[in-house]
């Protein structure tokens, strides 16, 4: 290791993209009824990114669907990478979206999960609409940022869970 130097920001891309596919395994046993798993990504950052190239990589059969940020410079660099990275499980078409209700787009999509790659403090609302919309969920940690969001956590895993769906 001498040498060579790892920065926080390569550690924690690398540890969020190992948990997602560490996670999807678990995620996919309760996808049911196609040999195909289709998964959105909110939040097209460095973490979202590797995320979604670790989750295609951990079975076959898993293609992006859709995406969505807040910036579309972040979008259109996520786009680039992923598709070089993850070929012909990209098929997200015109299926990006930008601005502050990118998100509610990518759950209107017929998606099986999605991963919520975004800062902590917008993250409730986000699973509130995955949830809403019957979506499996890998989202990163903290959850949320104050008390009011970790409220609105909580009570989306409880509805996610008389649901069936997992949140990872």
């Amino acid at each position: 290791m001498e040498g060579r130097k790892i920065s926080r920001r390569n550690f924690m891309a690398g540890t969020a993209a190992a948990g997602a596919a560490m996670a999807a395994p678990k995620i996919f046993a309760n996808v049911q009824g196609s040999d195909t798993i289709k998964i959105g990504i909110v939040g097209c950052g460095g973490r979202g990114t590797g995320a979604v190239g670790n989750a295609v990589a951990s079975t076959k059969g898993v293609q992006l669907i859709a995406m969505g940020d807040l910036f579309e410079d972040r979008l259109k660099g996520s786009q680039n990478t992923l598709k070089g990275a993850i070929k012909d499980a990209y098929q997200v078409g015109n299926r990006s979206f930008v601005g502050f209700d990118n998100y509610k787009h990518v759950m209107a999509e017929d998606i099986d999960y999605v991963i919520i790659a975004t800062p902590p403090g917008v993250r409730a609302p986000i699973l509130e609409e995955a949830v809403a919309n019957n979506k499996h969920v890998f989202m990163e940690k903290p959850v949320a940022t104050d008390a009011r969001g970790i409220r609105r956590t909580i009570a989306a895993s409880k509805e996610s869970e008389a649901k069936g769906l997992s949140i990872v």
